[in-house]
């Protein structure tokens, strides 16, 4: 009998929380997006026809209807209790986030990347369902609960097997590195509140998967499963800030910020399937304390970051932010909440990024502690390259935010921008608030992730502290190791205050005024200023042995002595398309070829494919 019954454990109301703390922002920033009269780009003679027309009320109405269902659908993932209501579920906010990927029909790139995406997600669906029959083969029931009981005598070759196979599915989901693919296609295309929607909250739900069904449903099984998440976990930091920095679309590039940081959450959840396999039930809670709480933090900063850009991309026109700059004195504001998502996501204290990421770090080096041999060394390397991760994301978001915002405009577009409607910025001002406080409350959070952590891992929190107080987080007491978010922004302020004083006692002066120069220049223009591409240049020569640039270059000469213009491009190599999915196209059309000259059409043919058929059935009743 189909179970309808409801989860609202703790792990289901802490994803149900993370839902609907991101949704209502996002509906509310919505209001003014769609508004003509509240952006330049939509409004007046700027906007087209067409323009005008891709936003008339009955399509409005539908990006409603289709937003309310997307926010019901990741609700009822999360709290199914039923396999099968789950995989309705997933296929129903598959599709819906379909829709909203293409929702700007007439542009080519979304279709594209719809295809992109709808293939890829039905891919990991299919790993999906054949996991979930040989939970029911085993445990003859569609209900988690008595799955989880299940399989506590379930063969660890089966277990093995189903995590492998969720693991592809939930990973496909994820955006885990390769299966990342479709994610730098689709974000981009859909409105930004949906794109806020898409990277905060709905990729969070393959977290949920593995979680549930890994961790609470399976039960973990070997040391080995922890060890893959973290190798996969540490390739997705690094490709996904790699490629963030060479981007020069700031949609795309906070998309690649997203397979980054599904990595981070990542190495909590691998760390804490690690301990939990080697017995070392504090690590274990603690790692997925730091999991989880960077899994809110990021659906927070993330969000806040595309509601950004979505502002940005209405005031002017453009994601390109070679076109951009100057963007502070027109749009302040926005450059504020910008500043705040961009602290928060390159972990700078006191704000939540900072929190987390330290948390993850010091789950790293408890566990290395702890641990002998060759496992010592590979937690190290893993703490290693989020070290490394969280620096080239910062360097990253100076870029962005230096690039779009400081400087002189860049276009025309950029010069005529304006802030945004009242309700766009209330959204962003909401989720810049919860960047704040979740740094600044981060003993309170942990207090409760550590009871949702419990509930999922089954391991009894006891005596376990994990901070002193409200304000005070103490991973390693006897240590001597301790951080108070709060502390640290009284240190700040009072360091901003003392440092404002001393200038106003000491320091100012009648201003001098000269011109802009640069070497004895005076005639400064945009054209001048610093550009993503220069600024991404070192990076892009230290990592090219991964991105394997290459330059394209075209001359046209008046004269064998004089050049009339002079073109120069750069681009690097996406390795995974071209070495991995690329040659998997070509042999799906290889195979349709093929295929093709079997079905050429001829009844006769088909008659005859039936009449072996049947044989073929007939011999095999007969052998058995």
């Amino acid at each position: 009998m189909l179970n309808f019954n409801l989860l609202f454990d703790p792990l289901s109301l802490f994803f149900l929380f993370v839902i609907f703390i991101i949704s209502l922002p996002s509906a509310i920033y919505s209001l003014g997006y769609f508004s003509p009269k509240a952006n330049p780009c939509l409004s007046g003679r700027q906007a087209p026809a067409a323009e005008k027309d891709k936003y008339s009320r009955g399509k409005l109405t539908l990006l409603w209807f289709l937003f309310v269902a997307f926010v019901a659908s990741m609700a009822l993932v999360v709290t199914a209790a039923n396999l099968l209501i789950f995989l309705a579920a997933w296929e129903i906010m598959s599709l819906i986030s379909y829709f909203l990927v293409v929702f700007e029909t007439g542009q080519e790139k979304s279709i594209q990347a719809g295809l992109i995406y709808i293939v890829m997600t039905h891919i990991g669906t299919a790993f999906l369902i054949a996991a979930f029959l040989l939970m029911y083969q085993h445990c003859h029931s569609f209900d988690i609960l008595v799955i989880k009981n299940a399989c506590q005598a379930m063969p660890a070759q089966l277990k093995n097997i189903i995590f492998i196979l969720l693991l592809v599915g939930f990973g496909t989901k994820a955006g885990i590195v390769p299966l990342h693919i479709w994610l730098p296609y689709a974000h981009p295309q859909a409105p930004s509140h949906i794109s806020s929607l898409m990277s905060g909250v709905m990729i969070k739900t393959a977290i949920y998967g593995l979680i549930r069904f890994v961790i609470f449903t399976l039960g973990v099984n070997s040391s080995w499963w922890g060890m893959l998440i973290l190798v996969l976990a540490v390739i997705s930091c690094l490709v996904g800030v790699i490629y963030a920095l060479m981007e020069h679309d700031i949609k795309r590039l906070l998309a690649y910020h997203s397979v980054e940081n599904i990595g981070i959450i990542l190495l909590g959840v691998g760390l804490s399937m690690f301990f939990i396999a080697r017995n070392m039930p504090y690590l274990a809670i603690f790692s997925l304390i730091a999991g989880l709480y960077h899994l809110v933090n990021h659906a927070i900063f993330k969000g806040l970051l595309f509601l950004c850009a979505g502002s940005v991309y209405k005031a002017t026109g453009t994601r390109d932010m070679e076109k951009l700059g100057g963007l502070i004195k027109k749009m302040p504001q926005t450059a504020f909440y910008f500043l705040i998502g961009s602290m928060g996501i390159s972990a700078l204290p006191p704000l939540n990024g900072f929190v987390s990421e330290w948390l993850t770090l010091q789950a790293f080096f408890l566990g290395a502690s702890s641990v002998i041999g060759g496992a010592k060394l590979f937690l190290g390397i893993c703490a290693g390259m989020l070290a490394l991760t969280g620096g080239l994301a910062a360097a990253c978001f100076v870029k962005a935010f230096g690039i779009t915002f400081l400087a002189e405009p860049r276009s025309r577009r950029a010069e005529e921008a304006r802030e945004v409607s009242f309700s766009m910025k209330a959204g962003m001002l909401f989720l810049s608030f919860l960047t704040v406080i979740f740094g600044l409350a981060a003993g309170w959070i942990v207090a409760l992730l550590a009871k949702v952590a419990s509930a999922s891992t089954g391991i009894e929190i006891g005596s376990m502290i994990f901070s002193l107080n409200i304000f005070t987080l103490s991973p390693q007491t006897a240590k001597g190791v301790y951080l108070s978010t709060p502390l640290l922004a009284l240190v700040l302020i009072v360091l901003g205050m003392a440092g404002f004083g001393v200038y106003m006692l000491f320091g100012r002066r009648k201003p001098v005024i000269y011109k802009t120069w640069d070497c004895g220049y005076y005639k400064l223009s945009s054209r001048n200023e610093y550009t993503a591409t220069a600024f991404s240049k070192p990076f892009r020569i230290a990592f090219s042995f991964f991105l394997m640039p290459y330059r394209k270059t075209e001359k046209i000469r008046g004269s064998f002595y004089h050049v009339k213009s002079f073109v120069y491009e750069t681009h690097t190599t996406p390795v995974f398309k071209k070495y991995i999915y690329a040659p998997l196209v070509a042999l799906v059309f290889k195979s349709a070829r093929f295929m093709r000259r079997i079905q050429p059409g001829s009844i006769h043919l088909y008659l005859a494919y039936i009449f072996a058929a049947l044989l073929l059935l007939i011999i095999f009743m007969q052998k058995f």
